[in-house]
C-alpha cells in the first residue's frame, strides 16, 4: 500500500524564497482555473476536462502578463489542475460541495511534486528548480529499498517547513487476537473500554487555554498590517501549532495499542457535525477529536488486519443492561451509575461500551 512519511526540514533562504513562489503560482493557477471553469459552466453548461485545461496553462506562460508562471516548476501547477479535476469530478459526483478559491490567509500553502520534479539520491532529495537537497530531519526511517513516488511540501501557519514522502510499504498484518473491545467515546473520559478501562481525556486546548488568551490578546492590540500584528499572528499560531501536536501524537498512541491488542474494534457512529454545533459543549467536543480519533483507528485496523465495526448511531447503548437486555425508559445525562431491575448496578459509560461491542459483534 502506499504510505506517507512526513518529515520537518529546514530550507535555506533561496529554497525558501524558490517555495514561496511556488506557493503562490500553484494557489494563482488553481484559483484562475476555477474561475475559468466556472465560467464555462454557468454561462455555457459545459465540463472543461483536464487536457482543456493543461492546454489552457501552456497558453498562459506564453503571456506576457503570465509569464512568471514559467519561473516555477511545471509538475506542482499540473498537480494542482489534476487537484481541481479530482474537486469537480466529487462535485459531479455529489461527493462533496462546489470547489472553493484558496485563500492566502487560511489556505494550506503546498506544492506537490511528481517523480520527473525530484532527485532521490542517496538518502538525499533534491527539489526542481533546487541546486542542493533539503535539510530534512530524519525523525523515523523511510522503509528500506523505498523510492519515494510523490513529494508534497507545505509551510504551516507556525511558520514551520515540512516534507511529506508518499512510498510504496508492504504492512504485514498483526497475528490474529482473540480479543475484541468496545468503544464508548466521551468528554471527560476520551474512551471507555468495554473492559472497565477509562482513557482520560487530557484536554489539550483546555490545558493551554490561558497560553493561548495570552497570545489572542497580544495580536488584539496590534495594528492590522503592522509588523507586529504578524509577530503577534506567529506566536498564535505557535500556540495553536503546540495543541494540535500534543493531541495527535496521544491519539496515535492511544489507537496504535487498541489495534494492536484487540481483533475486533467496535465504535459508535457519531455525528460529530450535528454535535459540535452545541454551543456549550463544541470546545470539548474539538479538544477531544473524536472524528480523527475513529480516522485513525480505520487505517490502522486496515494495516494490521483488524475488524473495525461501527454500531448505528440510534442504538440505545446506555439505556440498555448489559445484563439482562432490558431498556430503560430515560436516562438522563447526569446519571453517571444506575442500577436495573435484575439487580446489576452499571457504570454508564462502561454499560455502553459493553453493549457496542456486543452490537458491534452482532453486525460482524
Amino acid at each position: 500500500m502506499k504510505r506517507a512519511y512526513k518529515y520537518r526540514f529546514y530550507p535555506i533562504p533561496e529554497q525558501a524564497e524558490e517555495l514561496a513562489r511556488t506557493f503562490g503560482c500553484v494557489r494563482f493557477v488553481y484559483n484562475r482555473m476555477l474561475q475559468e471553469r466556472t465560467r464555462a459552466y454557468t454561462l455555457h453548461g459545459r465540463r472543461v476536462s483536464y487536457v482543456e485545461t493543461s492546454a489552457t496553462l501552456t497558453a498562459w506562460k506564453r503571456t506576457p502578463e503570465l509569464a512568471f508562471l514559467s519561473e516555477v516548476s511545471s509538475v506542482p501547477l499540473q498537480q494542482a489542475l489534476r487537484h481541481l479535476q479530482t474537486a469537480f469530478a466529487n462535485f459531479f459526483a455529489r461527493r462533496a460541495k462546489y470547489p472553493a478559491f484558496k485563500s492566502r490567509k487560511k489556505s494550506r500553502a503546498s506544492a506537490e511534486y511528481t517523480r520527473s520534479a525530484f532527485r532521490w539520491r542517496e538518502g538525499e532529495l533534491t527539489l526542481a528548480k533546487m541546486e542542493t537537497p533539503l535539510a530534512i530531519v530524519w525523525s523515523r526511517p523511510l522503509p528500506d529499498g523505498a523510492e519515494p513516488s510523490t513529494v508534497t511540501v507545505s509551510r504551516d501557519a507556525a511558520g514551520r517547513w515540512f516534507v511529506s514522502i508518499l512510498v510504496e510499504e508492504t504492512i504485514a498484518p498483526l497475528p490474529p487476537s482473540e480479543n475484541a473491545v468496545g468503544l464508548d467515546a466521551g468528554i471527560t473520559t476520551l474512551a471507555t473500554l468495554s473492559t472497565g478501562e477509562k482513557i482520560v481525556n487530557p484536554r489539550h486546548e483546555r490545558r493551554d487555554r490561558r497560553r493561548l488568551a495570552k497570545a489572542h490578546r497580544a495580536l488584539a492590540r496590534t495594528e492590522q498590517g503592522s509588523a507586529n500584528r504578524a509577530k503577534a499572528k506567529l506566536r498564535v499560531a505557535r500556540v495553536y501549532a503546540r495543541i494540535a501536536d500534543r493531541r495527535r501524537d496521544f491519539l496515535h498512541k492511544v489507537t496504535t495499542r487498541l489495534a494492536r491488542e484487540n481483533q475486533v474494534i467496535a465504535v459508535e457512529d457519531l455525528t460529530v457535525r450535528n454535535m459540535v454545533k452545541n454551543r456549550n459543549l463544541a470546545r470539548a467536543i474539538s479538544d477531544a477529536s473524536w472524528r480523527e480519533f475513529r480516522s485513525m483507528l480505520e487505517y490502522k485496523a486496515a494495516w494490521y488486519g483488524r475488524d473495525l465495526v461501527v454500531v448505528d448511531r440510534w442504538f440505545p447503548s446506555s439505556k440498555l443492561c448489559s445484563a439482562c437486555g432490558a431498556l430503560q425508559r430515560s436516562l438522563p445525562l447526569n446519571v453517571r451509575e444506575w442500577a436495573c431491575a435484575c439487580g446489576a448496578t452499571h457504570d454508564r459509560d462502561v454499560n455502553a461500551a459493553k453493549n457496542i461491542l456486543a452490537a458491534g459483534l452482532a453486525e460482524r
